[in-house]
């Protein structure tokens, strides 16, 4: 039985139909990439294999299939698909969406209810869609570009799993533009440098993919295009260097050496190099603040303050002013007093925690709230360091059966100098507290 509220479409089947709704996937087997969200293991896969499916928030850029993937999973639970925009619908709108999906549901078919663009909802609009989700009226899939801790309420998160879709990656534009010249007919006509060019101008974007290889395919040319001719006639800038490839390792690897290296002038330069390659500015971002665990750290824990600050300025900017923030950090950095030894410290203590297995704490730091425990000797011998002189028991609290190791080993530079004072301050304490014991 159709449904009272579908609507057949009005469009004949002559009528010219734009290259990505001709390739748009008919199985969830058919998208291409976000295998992490609807493979066999992932989120969606599970749901459907279950036959249960929540209500979602797909979270990603544009381009990665969204609105697709809710298409699908409607199909392939047989509900009923509803599409609204939060751009374009308000109250109205939203109660005329509910009031059909209730009198659906009286007919035995539920709604999958897609909103997309659902940050621009304000809280009451948000708060509108809880009772129905509550009552199973509809199954709520939302798609937003914006992060959803931010943008959504609580009590909409609390009921829905949010799922991250990522941007394509070379391999998978390029199974999407080969898919692509299957429904044409035909070849680009590019060279297989063009070719790669047109990949990196979609930046991951399969719509913005598909819309540049319909305008490169009704192109009346004889000979392949080279990459020149074919940013010139689509007036995109292609970019410079292969995102994934050996370039763009290389090129973040001497971005971090130069911030290692203390210099301030390179790594303005490699940072400059990766985004006129067209880099993300937010996997830049990431890489500054790793460099300021990794390489900066507690000689100068300001540093960290300083990347995330830089970070928080670009997303609240954008581009191109947020990426000025994010340079101003690789200056701090390079011209920041460095150590590892806090990193080299955690990779010893790691190590030793793999090798210790499953020693247990001493028996004197354990707590003991019930007489059995007390019995054992939990907490016997226990110096409270505030009852102790320097504030400063100094007793052990390592496994019984393991030698006290030293992990930190502080430098003389930066922070690290006034820690390193401090470090050796408690172990001539320690010391002189073990002896007098002894």
């Amino acid at each position: 039985m159709s449904d009272l509220f579908e609507t057949p479409s009005a469009t004949p089947s002559n009528a010219p139909h734009p290259l990505a709704d001709r390739l748009r996937p008919k199985t969830l087997a058919e998208v291409i990439g976000q295998k992490q969200v609807i493979g066999e293991d992932g989120p969606l896969g599970v749901m459907l294999e279950s036959g249960s499916l929540s209500s979602l928030i797909l979270w990603g850029p544009p381009g990665v299939g969204k609105t697709t993937i809710a298409r699908l999973l409607a199909r392939e639970t047989d509900l009923h698909f509803e599409q609204i925009s939060a751009i374009f619908s308000g109250v109205p709108e939203l109660r005329k969406v509910f009031e059909a999906a209730k009198i659906r549901r009286g007919n035995g078919r539920g709604t999958l209810l897609f909103v997309d663009e659902i940050h621009r909802f304000n809280k009451a609009q948000q708060d509108s869609f809880l009772p129905h989700m509550e009552d199973g009226t509809i199954v709520l899939v939302g798609a937003t570009t914006e992060n959803p801790s931010f943008e959504l309420n609580a009590a909409i998160l609390s009921r829905s799993q949010v799922l991250v879709l990522t941007r394509l990656d070379d391999d998978e534009l390029d199974a999407l533009a080969t898919r692509a010249e299957k429904e044409i007919g035909r070849d680009l006509p590019l060279e297989p440098s063009a070719r790669t060019a047109l990949l990196s101008m979609a930046d991951g974007d399969g719509r913005t993919l598909l819309n540049l290889i319909e305008q490169v395919s009704a192109w009346k040319v004889t000979t392949p295009l080279g990459v020149e001719q074919l940013t010139t006639r689509l007036m995109r800038r292609a970019a410079k260097y292969d995102k994934s490839g050996d370039e763009h390792y290389n090129l973040i690897s001497a971005l971090h050496k130069s911030v290692r290296g203390s210099d301030p002038d390179a790594a303005l330069y490699w940072f400059s190099r990766m985004l006129e390659g067209g880099e993300d500015p937010r996997y830049l971002a990431r890489r500054i603040l790793r460099m300021s665990v990794e390489d900066i750290a507690l000689a100068d824990p300001q540093a960290q303050t300083v990347c995330l600050h830089a970070w928080e300025t670009y997303e609240r900017l954008g581009s191109p002013e947020g990426e000025l923030a994010l340079a101003q950090a690789v200056i701090y950095l390079a011209l920041a007093p460095k150590t590892n030894a806090g990193y080299v410290a955690y990779k010893a203590s790691r190590d030793a925690a793999r090798k210790s297995g499953s020693e247990p704490p001493p028996k004197h730091i354990l707590n003991a709230p019930t007489k059995m425990m007390k019995e054992q000797g939990y907490g016997a011998g226990y110096a409270y360091d505030h009852d102790a002189e320097d504030g400063f028991s100094g007793q052990d609290y390592f496994p019984d059966r393991m030698q006290r190791p030293t992990f930190y080993a502080p430098v003389e530079r930066g922070f690290e100098r006034e820690l390193k004072k401090r470090v050796e301050y408690f172990a001539g304490l320690r010391s002189k507290r073990n002896s007098s014991r002894d």
